[in-house]
């Protein structure tokens, strides 16, 4: 991984072989980024998306392998229990230009990723909402 930072944004480079989840968050702790915004595009060769279902509270993955274009990728990143929390949401491309999306689990950079990380002056947390959704909502104090 190798980043530049100009002004309020990082401009990432992953190369072949580097985890987009575990990059940004070694990225996001070391640099102190507490609140922000990712986006991003490039290759990858093996991915784990998902889809939460509120009524079971569970989320459903799927493995995806094989030369894919990650066509989008966005989400934030906020912070829950004093520690990076990374929310992204990931499109990828196959060979027949077919699209699957979801929660991004984790994804392997396949050639190469270009992603932008525009942080937000602030911090939001993130607290477990157990009575609706069982999700991890923003937390604004």
């Amino acid at each position: 991984m190798e980043f530049q930072k100009f002004a309020d944004t990082y401009v990432v480079r992953l190369d072949k072989g580097e985890e987009i989840i575990s990059s940004l968050q070694t990225l996001c702790e070391k640099e102190e980024i507490k609140l922000a915004s990712v986006e991003g595009i490039g290759a990858a060769d093996c991915a784990v998306i998902g889809r939460y279902d509120v009524a079971s509270r569970q989320y459903h993955k799927k493995e995806l392998e094989g030369a894919m274009e990650i066509t989008s990728l966005m989400g934030n990143v906020t912070q829950m229990n004093g520690a990076v929390y990374l929310h992204l949401h990931i499109n990828l491309c196959d060979s027949e230009l077919n699209i699957v999306g979801g929660h991004l689990n984790e994804c392997r950079i396949g050639a190469t990723g270009e992603i932008i990380i525009r942080t937000i002056p602030g911090q939001v947390g993130r607290l477990p909402d157990e009575a609706v959704t069982g999700l991890n909502l923003f937390q604004f104090s």
